[in-house]
Order: structure tokens, then C-alpha cells, then sequence
């Protein structure tokens, strides 16, 4: 190899180790970084399931003073309002597979909340209802729920609350749909006071009209 032909070579290895030198600088995991950054400030689904996590920590926290897990409290709040159901019924009402509701329906028949029996007249359909002691349960689980409820929509006004509240059923419906999984809400659904939604309440009485019964405690 000629003289000049090493010097080329030379001046070549070295100007490699620069560039490579250079692109270490530049942090090439960059962009993978950024692929991986969690999507909290655009996506709906992870700040739902960031207020969701949270929602669960905090009662959960205080079921288990009750001998309850997170989750297990929904059966017994449906039962309660209920009074009795089938297992079909309690499943489509909770949005969930039957096998998980009858797996649920277990765990709180060996603690003694609940119980089950026989269908008058069809021994195939087994209905099952709140013990004495499950009635207790669900008593004091309204009073956890309405204190988590409160630390949850501190400083949202009458119509942000049921706003967010409708929203958050169009979502568990869509969700519900898309799983297979069939419930007993109506597409319009109703307050608990019987008062119609933001949007039925615009159509029928007007804007005016329809903020001041949002916001009337």
C-alpha cells in the first residue's frame, strides 16, 4: 500500500470514530425512549385507568376493615338495591362473565353475606340475596363510597359532576360492547333523582333552563 493510499485509510478510521463518537452523544435510545413514554397527556384511556387505580386504592383501604376486597363491595351494592337476583341478572348488571360473578358469589357466601337458594318452582335458577350480616356490609359500604365520592369530585360543580358521570357510562357501554358483555342500563340513562341528563334537559327546557337545574343542589 502506497504512502498515500495509508495516509487515506488513516485520516479515514479516524473520521469513523468521530462520527462514532458523535452519535453516542446523541443518545440514539432517543427516540425508543419516546415511543415508551406513557401517554398521560393525550390518551383518555390511561387518565381513566390512572383515577380508576386510585378510586380502587382508596376504598379498598377501607373494605378491608370490613373483611372486603375492592370489587366484592359492587356485588353487595347490587344485591342491596336488588334484593335478589339471579346469577345471570347480578352478572349483566356488574358487566362482567358470569363465571366471575358466581366465583365472586362464593367467596361471599363462605364469609356469610350472602346467600343462595332455589328458584320457586325451577330448581335450575338459583337466586341469591344478602344475609342479615351482608345487609350490615352494605350499609356501611354506602358510607365509604359516599366518602371516596366526595374526595373524588372535590370542587366539581352539580352540572361537571353529572356531566363526567354521563361520560363515564358511554364509555363502560362501548367498552361493555366491544367485550360482549351485555348490562341493563338504558342508552338514556336518568339521574338518580329522576332529573334527565345534561343533553335531554338542553332539549327540553333550553340552555338557561338546563344549567339552572344543574347546578340546584
Amino acid at each position: 500500500m502506497s504512502a498515500t493510499a495509508n495516509e487515506a485509510f488513516a485520516a479515514s478510521g479516524k473520521n469513523s470514530e468521530k462520527s462514532s463518537k458523535s452519535d453516542q452523544g446523541k443518545n440514539p435510545d432517543k427516540a425508543t425512549v419516546k415511543r415508551l413514554r406513557p401517554p398521560a397527556a393525550k390518551s383518555v384511556g390511561w387518565a381513566l385507568v390512572q383515577a380508576a387505580r386510585l378510586h380502587r386504592s382508596r376504598v379498598g383501604d377501607r373494605l378491608a376493615a370490613l373483611d372486603l376486597f375492592a370489587g366484592q363491595e359492587q356485588v353487595v351494592q347490587a344485591l342491596a338495591a336488588a334484593g335478589s337476583m339471579t346469577m345471570g341478572d347480578l352478572a349483566a348488571t356488574l358487566r362482567v362473565r358470569p363465571p366471575t360473578a358466581s366465583k365472586t358469589i362464593s367467596r361471599l357466601a363462605a364469609l356469610g353475606f350472602v346467600e343462595r337458594r332455589a328458584e320457586a318452582g325451577d330448581g335450575r335458577i338459583v337466586r341469591v340475596r344478602l344475609t342479615e350480616t351482608g345487609l350490615a356490609k352494605a350499609a356501611a359500604i354506602e358510607r365509604i363510597w359516599d366518602e371516596v365520592e366526595a374526595e373524588l369530585l372535590e370542587g366539581f360543580d352539580n352540572k361537571e359532576r353529572r356531566r363526567l358521570r354521563k361520560l363515564l357510562r358511554r364509555v363502560a357501554r362501548s367498552l361493555a360492547e366491544a367485550a360482549g358483555v351485555t348490562g341493563h342500563e338504558a342508552d338514556h340513562e336518568m339521574d338518580a333523582d329522576g332529573e334527565p341528563d345534561d343533553d335531554e334537559a338542553e332539549a327540553l327546557l333550553g340552555p338557561a333552563a338546563a344549567d339552572a337545574v344543574a347546578t340546584t343542589p
